[in-house]
């Protein structure tokens, strides 16, 4: 069975002169997809390459992504699609944890595929591969990593959650669960086959390729795929092939709205946004209302699928900064440090139980990451009445100060329009006298200085004491994940390892990677 294909495979039968794919100049038909798709798996198979195969892929967004992906589900081999955006002893850490059996690539990443081959094969430094214009292959990119943990029948997918520190952890996905996650992002959204998607996460993070991207394919939609995001593409594109809808992160959302084309670009095709990765600020959110676009939140992560919790878009413009009610088939419970279930209102920790869950984490213990059956996520957040979510922050970024609990996303959403403020984040340090302190990160919008002296004053008319930041350092940028999230653990070190920082402009904290 292939059931993740037939989807696909359903709409070229149905369809086949519609567009299923635009990337650049390039317009697939799901005729011409089909075909991708067939072809390779047929170059999959002449490989060698067969159930159970281990296929990872490094390039940017592209439809050769997709087709490889569609590929893998076919012939029941695992592909593992990996972030461009780390070091090639990164990559083959995770090439070799994953027991990549063939490392499948596009042309404009050929020098780094070929770096991270031959730190797997144990080589010396390699030359680039040949360029042959299309995706190709180092067949024996892990040949010496290993056979890995056996895969399990309907398993399609190991996506990493991490990489750029710590060890590699992969979640197992299987056809089923995908399949899950479709039905769930299409009941949600009210995608159909007249929707148009602009596409510009990477696809490599579960967010990027099947909150939209999946669903919009399995329904007969057009996606217009970008290779990286770009903001003055995004805007033009957004004006003149007139996407009904976008995935879009806050670092991403932020970019976009300090484009100099923002206040002049036509979203008029708009139907509606959806936004996610972490705590959304709600005046990223408030500007694309006043546009007349409302935004709704997808709350989930790489293990859960990750269509977890969602605002419905008919509610975006009601519910500004509520993630939404869990998705068809997903089960809530809020629970405190001891497991308990918390009172509404209060917070507590997310647990949840869904068809679209990881199968389990590949080469970790049967049930790592689960709690009596529940994927304990590490995020915090409160119910309203109505049900719906609100996620305050991770239970790792969570700061007690003298015993009290500090949410940074408070902190951090009223800094958001404070002028001259283009970005900030909230972290806790340690602190003698009482155990954390928060301190206030920002980066300033270029040739706009930020009244510090009127920010802390507005911190002591809006939060209680405990919860003013005790120090506020600017910095040049934030360190990001490749998906644009703050790596709020680097820059907890980069602090104490600079303990004089004042208010004044600190460069290099780290890179903004969009």
């Amino acid at each position: 069975m292939t059931p993740l294909f037939d989807r696909i495979a359903a709409q070229a039968a149905r369809q086949p002169d519609a567009l299923a794919l635009q990337a650049g100049k390039r317009t697939l038909s799901y005729r011409d997809f089909a075909q991708l798709v067939d072809t390779t798996a047929h170059q999959i198979q002449a490989e060698g390459l067969l159930a159970g195969s281990v296929v990872g892929w490094l390039g940017h967004n592209s439809p050769e992504m997709l087709a490889a992906l569609l590929a893998c589900a076919r012939l029941g081999a695992i592909f593992v699609p990996l972030n461009w955006r780390l070091a090639a002893p990164e990559l083959a850490a995770i090439a070799a944890h994953a027991g990549v059996s063939a490392l499948k690539h596009t042309p404009e990443l050929a020098g780094l595929a070929g770096q991270v081959r031959a730190l797997v094969a144990g080589a010396g430094p390699p030359g680039p591969p040949p360029d042959r214009g299309g995706a190709e292959t180092d067949t024996d990119a892990g040949a010496n990593a290993g056979a890995g943990a056996a895969p399990q029948p309907g398993d399609v997918m190991r996506v990493y959650t991490s990489g750029t520190s710590g060890e590699p952890k992969a979640a197992v996905h299987t056809q089923a669960g995908m399949l899950a996650n479709i039905d769930m992002a299409l009941a949600v959204q009210g995608l159909t086959a007249n929707d148009r998607v602009l596409a510009v996460l990477p696809l490599f993070h579960v967010g990027g390729l099947c909150i939209q991207v999946l669903p919009a394919l399995a329904v007969g939609a057009a996606v217009n795929l970008h290779a990286r995001f770009d903001s003055a593409a995004w805007l033009h594109d957004v004006a003149t092939w007139r996407p009904t809808t976008s995935l879009l992160v806050p670092a991403v959302m932020q970019a976009v709205q300090a484009h100099p084309d923002w206040p002049s670009a036509d979203l008029s095709g708009l139907r509606f946004l959806n936004c996610g990765s972490q705590v959304v600020p709600v005046a990223l959110i408030e500007a694309f209302h006043q546009r007349g676009v409302p935004v709704a939140q997808v709350y989930g992560s790489t293990e859960t699928g990750p269509f977890s919790i969602a605002l419905h878009p008919e509610q975006a413009l009601t519910q500004v900064g509520s993630v939404g009610r869990p998705a068809p088939g997903v089960h809530l419970r809020l629970v405190d440090a001891l497991g308990a279930d918390v009172v509404q209102g209060s917070v507590g920790e997310i647990w949840l139980q869904a068809p679209n869950l990881m199968r389990g984490y590949h080469r970790l213990p049967a049930g790592a990451g689960f709690v009596a059956g529940w994927f304990a996520t590490g995020d915090l957040a409160w119910a309203d009445a109505q049900g719906c979510v609100w996620v305050v922050g991770r239970s790792k970024d969570l700061i007690i100060s003298g015993g009290e609990n500090i949410h940074p996303a408070e902190i951090e959403n009223l800094v958001a329009t404070w002028p001259g403020v283009a970005e900030a984040a909230v972290v806790g340090l340690p602190d003698a006298s009482w155990g954390e302190v928060p301190v206030l990160v920002l980066v300033a919008k270029p040739g706009v200085p930020i009244d510090l002296d009127g920010l802390r004053a507005a911190f002591g008319r809006c939060l209680a004491r405990f919860k003013q930041p005790r120090r506020i350092v600017v910095v040049d940028a934030l360190p990001r994940t490749a998906l644009g999230k703050v790596q709020k653990a680097g820059l907890c070190r980069a602090l104490a390892a600079a303990p004089d920082l004042t208010g004044a402009a600190h460069p290099g904290v780290g890179p903004v990677l969009l």
